[in-house]
């Protein structure tokens, strides 16, 4: 792992840009030198760790005491996409601008994205604990098809906080079974691009004994700022 910048920032966090082979990712840890339990944070789809949203919501949790990492998923961000990749997104733009199903577009294009991004976060995963200022346990936090990935061949992580709003291909849906950490699980009620019972059959189907639904109203980018709080206390429960 190579950091190639870094800010301290108004709130006492440090933000630290970092290189781990090809995957460019960005490191928040607080201002305390204690080692801080981690939460891996991904944006749903493959959106860019560099999103809006994403960075805020990091930024909250390291000020809470979290050291918070998020990474650029292949074909992502700055990541450079194969011909099937810009094929997949131009074949979902034209079929979402004229109203057509596009659930198979999205698997040819996630189902993938995910194989590739799970040991990916692995080996970030790997890369992080061996820092100083990172001391576990591990909670992972954002896109949930990943996340279901991640929590089904990772042991290190201790709980998730999902986010229902990212497309969930079929093999994760199936994996959801398996799931048996704490889970927290956000739903955007009126989310036009999800449908609501596919979520809520998901959450059903997760494994675990111990799974909380956070449902509130509104559209994909509406979830209530109260959530960041909430998902706070949800991993100071399971990760401190």
């Amino acid at each position: 792992m190579r950091f190639t910048s870094e800010q301290r920032l108004d709130d006492g966090v440090l933000e630290r840009e970092f290189t781990l082979g090809e995957i460019p990712g960005t490191l928040w840890t607080p201002r305390s030198a204690a080692p801080a339990p981690l939460i891996l944070m991904a944006h749903n789809n493959g959106l860019p760790k560099g999103e809006s949203r994403l960075v805020a919501r990091a930024r909250h949790s390291a000020a809470n005491g979290y050291a918070v990492a998020s990474i650029d998923a292949p074909g992502c961000g700055g990541r450079p996409r194969s011909a099937a990749d810009e094929q997949a997104r131009a074949d979902l733009r034209r079929a979402m601008q004229a109203g057509e199903p596009v659930d198979e577009i999205f698997e040819s294009f996630i189902g993938p994205l995910v194989e590739k991004a799970v040991p990916e976060w692995r080996t970030t995963l790997d890369a992080l604990l061996s820092l100083p200022e990172i001391g576990g346990p591990v909670g992972y936090a954002g896109w949930t098809a990943v996340g279901i990935g991640l929590a089904v061949v990772e042991p290190r992580i201790a709980a998730a906080g999902f986010f229902a709003g990212g497309y969930v291909p079929r093999a994760q849906r199936e994996e959801a079974r398996q799931v048996t950490i704490p889970l927290l699980f956000l739903l955007q009620w009126d989310d036009e691009g999800n449908p609501r019972q596919r979520a809520l059959d998901l959450f059903d189907a997760f494994g675990t004994k111990e799974k909380t639904l956070h449902a509130n109203l509104g559209g994909h980018v509406g979830t209530p700022w109260f959530e960041k709080e909430d998902g706070d206390r949800f991993f100071g429960r399971h990760l401190k």
